[in-house]
């Protein structure tokens, strides 16, 4: 779930991107009533199972389940705000149904990866705190995500430097290697959205 938006009296409307449609559109009736069941199912940014039927203008949600996947990551402000970013950008270059397969596992790869990132795992940054460390490798985190969700969709080059961060399996300790090339990362980054236009 990449986000939502009131509809009606007790609906919503939420922005859902799928594994095997892309990113769609989908309502669901009577969700912010206190008796829906699956008022506490579809949150925003909860990573759920979820059973559609397609209406004349959108999908319609009609049943949905938890995983037990990405529960943590929404409850650290600084993980959240990155997913936050991470669902802005999706939602603006995706449009209409058009499944893409490969995005959604590395973005699966990539959120499960950013959910284990702790204080003590993080390296500290040019000799200080292991809190600093901690942020640094946050923004490395997001950035490799930014950039990979731009390659799966066609927006990063091939480039020799960034081969290793864009083709191999989204792991851990990718995110800590990036620090000598962040600079040229976010270089490409900046270009890449800027040649898309939106």
């Amino acid at each position: 779930m990449l986000g939502s938006k009131n509809s009606g009296e007790a609906g919503k409307y939420y922005y859902i991107f799928t594994r095997d449609l892309g990113m769609i559109h989908a309502s669901a009736q009577g969700v912010r009533k206190m008796s829906s069941k699956l008022r506490f199912v579809l949150q925003d940014f909860a990573y759920v199972n979820v059973d559609l039927v397609q209406g004349r203008d959108f999908w319609r949600v009609t049943s949905a389940t938890k995983t037990s996947q990405l529960e943590k990551i929404t409850k650290r402000p600084e993980t959240f705000k990155i997913f936050t970013n991470i669902a802005r950008l999706l939602k603006r270059l995706l449009a209409g149904v058009e499944p893409n397969e490969a995005l959604f596992v590395d973005l699966l790869g990539g959120l499960s990866v950013l959910e284990k990132i702790s204080v003590k795992d993080a390296a500290p940054a040019g000799g200080q705190g292991p809190a600093s460390g901690w942020r640094e490798t946050l923004h490395n985190a997001e950035a490799v995500m930014v950039l990979r969700v731009l390659n799966n969709l066609g927006y990063i080059g091939d480039s020799p430097t960034l081969k290793d961060l864009i083709k191999s399996p989204f792991e851990e300790s990718m995110i800590f290697e990036i620090s000598k090339s962040r600079n040229h990362i976010l270089r490409q980054i900046n270009k890449a959205l800027k040649e898309t236009h939106l």
